[in-house]
């Protein structure tokens, strides 16, 4: 008898299949709704690292910076003057971090690959940036929750990703290709992150996610 499968977002028991291609199953989870790649199709760190080396990003790349604006745009409206951020997932080329430093919000960066230095993770933030980030985590649950802990009261989690929509794009989804990509999430598994964590969400795009952590 197969094992269940536990959610890597709410860890319930539940899910099933949801679609398969040459490479990889899809299952989807009947409690948060997460589509997401069983854990022993996953790459290896070794894998996983060499399909990141080959990303271009960087501050001077004007379209990747209008493709982040998408996030920092509507964030930024939300912030006090001064407020303090942490990017996590930064990559090989920080751009984010030092937009909204352009902008005069000071920011730290955590990327357990590329800037795995972990003192910024013991800190606290007014807000904190992930974009293109919660796709490849192999464990949201844990870790979006370790994120919310690290914000100051009113904080906001300001995150980044494509999200499922109906079965019949997701079979043809380019979004599924690239190997690193693991979690898929749709508004209805964010909703029941926001009720799970405490706090208020907002899309104010179609890949874009605010939760704010309540001001007490």
């Amino acid at each position: 008898m197969t094992q269940p499968l536990s959610c890597p977002l709410c860890d319930a028991l539940d899910a099933v299949a949801y679609h398969r291609d040459a490479c990889r199953d899809y299952v989807q989870c009947q409690v948060c709704k997460l589509v997401f790649v069983p854990s022993h199709q996953h790459l290896a760190a070794d894998a996983e690292r060499a399909v990141y080396d080959q990303h271009q990003n960087s501050p001077q790349d004007a379209g990747y910076r209008r493709f982040l604006s998408r996030l920092q745009t509507p964030l930024q409206a939300r912030l006090t003057a001064g407020a303090e951020g942490l990017d996590v997932g930064s990559g090989p080329g920080p751009t984010l971090s030092v937009m909204f430093e352009e902008a005069g919000y000071p920011m730290a960066v955590y990327d357990p690959f590329f800037a795995p230095d972990r003192a910024p993770l013991s800190r606290r933030y007014d807000f904190i940036t992930a974009t293109e980030v919660v796709e490849h985590m192999a464990a949201p649950g844990v870790e979006l929750t370790r994120l919310a802990g690290l914000l100051r009261p009113g904080g906001w989690l300001g995150l980044m990703t494509k999200r499922v929509t109906r079965h019949e794009i997701f079979v043809d989804w380019h979004y599924i290709l690239d190997p690193t990509h693991v979690c898929f999430f749709s508004e209805a598994s964010f909703h029941w992150l926001a009720e799970r964590l405490a706090m208020e969400v907002i899309f104010p795009d179609h890949d874009v996610v605010l939760l704010k952590r309540s001001s007490s």
